[in-house]
């Protein structure tokens, strides 16, 4: 095992992309339940930042509260397994903008 590799198992895994999350990587908490949908104080998880953004442009907060409130409800979702896929074979500290145009919004 290379010094590189055992660097890189030691760091949390995103649970979205199952990529590590080195510390000088951008992340973010997202909540299982949205706060505005009676998700303050319930479980949160470690996400690249990245992930976080694609969950949110993927859903509103009634369909993440109702029907994504588990990651793998999440990774069980189209748009969503389409991304992973993708970024799973990005490096870990890879950012770019959220790929795809964002969810479509009521007014």
């Amino acid at each position: 095992m290379d010094i590189f590799q055992s660097d890189i198992s030691q760091h949390p895994a995103c649970p979205l992309c199952g990529r590590p999350i080195p510390p000088d990587v951008p992340q973010s908490l997202h909540h299982l339940v949205p706060k505005l949908r009676g998700g303050k104080g319930g479980p949160v998880v470690l996400l690249h930042h990245i992930c976080h953004k694609e969950i949110h442009a993927s859903l509103k907060e009634s369909e993440l509260a109702r029907n994504y409130n588990t990651i793998e409800a999440l990774r069980g979702h189209p748009r969503l397994a389409r991304f992973i896929d993708w970024v799973a074979r990005r490096p870990p500290d890879f950012a770019s903008k959220t790929p795809g145009a964002r969810r479509k919004r009521r007014r």
